[in-house]
């Protein structure tokens, strides 16, 4: 049973039928999905939600879906604790949103899952995307798993963890040489003559809504409560946006109490569009050329930047950039005390929280959840020269010791002898 009604123009407010289809053709805004609230909560409460599947899907009804769906188990993930990295930027209540044990390793995965199911709903030939790297990776696996042909369009500079993660499950792959919004354009063009669901444009509506499951895992996962701040990675501005969605609808529907969850954009200084329309004070998301590390939030022209703007306002909240080395760092900071290696994006949130921590955005009692969107394994890159390298020893322990000095063979001794 799907409970989506209809689509609808988020500017005019045009209605729309259930269509792949995704710009108002009066004012040319963006459709969103429109559900029956009611219905759903005649059939949704906290207990049959509990009792659905360890993923995604356990919030279906929240969802543009109907039937079978196309699932390669994703969702559900890890709520951290965070009490090392905690005390390193002085905060008591941190938590970890860890997507990047997802099966394609980020949270592509949930948006993914709806669109490759929209794509065989609409009974479209293949499925395919525009990506800076993590999307391709799930659109080719959803393809896989759907018995579907993928097209998967990336920027040519793209790293390599990511071209061999999408590469892995058989697709099409095309690389252009140009930036993401060069790709998107291009793509935008070959949607109008193929029948293929590109799952980010003319099925974009449906596939946006997959995002919302990250707030309601969270909230769910904090014992049916929203966070005081969230801390969002921004590339197009849609997942910060679906996931105040997401903890509003949980409200409205009477599963948790009121939403007072102040939104922070973190965005990497060389493409900080958002982030620099706030900081200003200005309603316009001009445009920037992409020069970051952080190719997965590299677009510099985000579809959702207007909307993302109101919801840091609605909701109270604020932005942080970082620059290159400061996501590095962010990274190494993220692994060294929880143990969670993550992508160039985790590194812009986690180093974007250090900011808003220390400028006193985010205060040391409030409860605060860090996305983490994608795996370390990904964006190698970034990495390589700055982590420790091998000893390299012979295989005996007068090398060991010479290599590492004798000060730890002497703690040795010294620790036999108290034994002793």
């Amino acid at each position: 049973m799907s409970f989506t009604t209809g689509l609808r123009c988020r500017e005019c407010g045009r209605a729309y039928p259930i269509e792949p289809i995704y710009v108002c053709e009066v004012c040319f805004g963006s459709l969103e999905v429109v559900y029956d609230y009611v219905a759903i909560k005649r059939h949704i409460s906290r207990e049959k939600i509990a009792a659905g599947p360890n993923s995604m899907w356990r919030y279906k009804e929240l969802l543009p879906v109907g039937g079978d769906v196309v699932d390669i188990n994703a969702g559900f993930t890890p709520l951290v604790k965070a009490e090392n990295l905690g005390r390193a930027l002085g905060l008591k209540q941190l938590y970890l949103k860890n997507d990047c044990v997802n099966p394609s390793y980020s949270f592509k995965d949930r948006v993914v899952a709806v669109a490759a199911t929209k794509a065989r709903e609409f009974k479209f030939e293949a499925i395919a995307c525009a990506s800076t790297g993590n999307l391709a990776c799930s659109v080719a696996a959803h393809a896989a798993r759907a018995g579907m042909k993928s097209y998967v369009f990336i920027p040519s500079d793209l790293e390599q963890g990511k071209i061999l993660g999408a590469a892995i499950y058989g697709p099409t792959l095309i690389a252009v040489e140009g930036n993401y919004d060069q790709v998107n354009r291009l793509c935008s063009e070959l949607a109008e003559k193929y029948p293929w669901a590109f799952v980010n444009i003319n099925i974009r509506p449906f596939y946006a809504e997959g995002s919302k499951t990250l707030a309601y895992e969270v909230a769910e996962q904090l014992g049916w409560r929203a966070p005081d701040n969230a801390v969002v990675p921004v590339a197009s501005g849609s997942l910060f946006n679906k996931i105040w969605k997401g903890l509003n609808e949980f409200h409205d529907l009477g599963l948790i109490g009121p939403v007072k969850t102040r939104m922070f954009v973190t965005q990497a200084t060389g493409c900080s569009p958002v982030a620099t329309a706030y900081e200003s004070g200005s309603n316009i998301i001009r445009p920037v050329k992409p020069q970051t590390i952080a190719k997965s939030l590299a677009i510099g022209n985000p579809a959702d930047g207007y909307y993302a703007l109101k919801t840091i306002r609605e909701s109270g909240g604020g932005a942080a950039m970082s620059t290159d080395p400061e996501i590095v760092d962010g990274m190494k900071l993220l692994a060294e005390t929880e143990g969670i290696f993550a992508e160039t994006a985790g590194g812009v949130v986690i180093a974007g929280l250090k900011r808003l921590v220390t400028s006193g955005a985010i205060k040391e009692d409030e409860l605060t959840v860090a996305y983490i969107t994608g795996n370390g394994l990904k964006t190698l890159e970034a990495i390589q020269n700055s982590v420790v390298k091998p000893i390299l020893i012979k295989p005996d322990i007068n090398s060991f010791e010479a290599a590492l000095g004798f000060k730890i063979a002497a703690t040795v001794e010294r620790n036999k002898s108290q034994v002793e």
